[in-house]
């Protein structure tokens, strides 16, 4: 949908893929905001949700270039509805956590609250995880997870690819140590992941 002269350029990243560094996308917006160009940093999902939005922010406030922010659809909340479930509930889901699934060797993070992301009663969403689930849900369940709290894959969410596959975390974490795709991809656990509707006692 770009106008016509426009430069599209890819730098999106991918896990155990060649992409291009974070300061070369800051270096990059600079440069074509000083030669005078529109430019537009389009992101999925939100950028300021796993997006490393502040490093680019912190690029242009340097530079003195002027910006504005367009809040975008956060993947979790896309993924929930197209899922058909909400992301809370009063009874049994009050909370919600979002969680990166590896830090930036592309490993599990070592400083992860497992208590918390183990608690039965959230909503958690791992974001880029797919390759370090199963490491997670062994942990997880060594802090109190039921190894059959619902779990829902969510892969190429909003677009024609999309995938959407219910389980548990024992069988998603099996499935992932195995096989993995390269389609990107969240995953949620908790009581709402399941789909079944509750009705207010």
């Amino acid at each position: 949908f770009a106008r016509d002269g426009a430069d599209l350029i890819g730098v999106g990243k991918r896990a155990n893929r060649a992409s291009p560094k974070q300061h070369a996308v800051s270096q990059l917006l600079v440069d074509y905001a000083q030669a005078g160009g529109r430019v537009v940093r389009l992101k999925s999902g939100d950028g300021g949700l796993f997006g490393r939005l502040e490093e680019e922010l912190n690029a242009l406030r340097q530079a003195g270039i002027d910006y504005e922010i367009i809040p975008g659809v956060p993947s979790a909340f896309a993924a929930a509805a197209a899922a058909g479930i909400p992301l809370t509930r009063r009874f049994t889901a009050r909370r919600i956590q979002f969680v990166t699934g590896h830090d930036s060797s592309g490993e599990l993070p070592k400083d992860m609250n497992l208590p918390a992301l183990a608690d039965p009663n959230a909503t958690t969403v791992v974001f880029m995880g797919k390759r370090t689930f199963f490491q997670l849900q062994r942990l997880l369940e060594a802090h109190g997870l039921p190894a059959n709290t619902s779990a829902l894959l969510a892969e190429s969410v909003s677009t024609p690819q999309q995938k959407l596959t219910r389980t548990t975390v024992k069988a998603l974490a099996d499935k992932l140590e195995n096989e993995t795709s390269s389609a990107p991809a969240l995953i949620m656990y908790g009581p709402l992941a399941e789909g079944k509707i509750e009705h207010e006692p």
